[in-house]
């Protein structure tokens, strides 16, 4: 993979990311510390796993030629978020430094290994396929937390209702 291959795929995921934003949107804001399915993170926990751990951290470790993730910081990520605006705003700040990255990277950096906490290395281009993967994963998990706390997410390609910035051609490909 090469950068303009690279700017691709971001471009999708940047569609991707417009309906993940708008699903956290729809949260009933009194719900973000429930479980809405036994045994698995509350919503504030999900989206910091999703937009801090498995799209910051992982695109900066292409940069970095490390990825440096603990997941016991997630908690105390989540417990800083007192409400909905907030937790959308954090999402939108993951998505901003990650988009940064993305378009710092080089040719280079996307063909380097890039160490990993999870016991093997990739090259670059690999981690955005696991970002990709990650991202996808959890925004189905979203789509399941809203359904179940009683609202309607909206269908998932749906990029020509995203905001401006998230929907379809909506920044120049590079």
């Amino acid at each position: 993979m090469n950068k303009q291959a690279l700017l691709q795929m971001w471009d999708q995921m940047r569609q991707k990311n417009g309906i993940a934003l708008r699903v956290i949107a729809l949260l009933p804001a009194d719900r973000l510390d429930s479980h809405p399915i036994p045994n698995m993170r509350t919503p504030k926990e999900l989206i910091v796993h999703m937009y801090d751990g498995m799209l910051r951290t992982l695109i900066e470790g292409v940069v970095s030629g490390e990825v440096r993730y603990d997941e016991s910081s997630e908690k105390t990520l989540a417990a800083g978020i007192k409400s909905r605006d907030e937790l959308v705003r954090f999402a939108r700040d993951r998505w901003t430094a990650a988009d940064r990255a993305v378009a710092s990277i080089t040719d280079a950096e996307l063909a380097h290994e890039v160490k990993t906490p999870f016991g093997m290395n990739f090259p670059g281009w690999v981690i955005f396929g696991i970002t990709q993967d990650e991202f996808l994963h959890h925004r189905g998990q979203l789509y399941t937390y809203l359904r179940a706390l009683g609202g309607e997410p909206p269908m998932m390609w749906d990029f020509a209702n995203n905001e401006p910035a998230f929907q379809p051609e909506a920044q120049p490909r590079v």
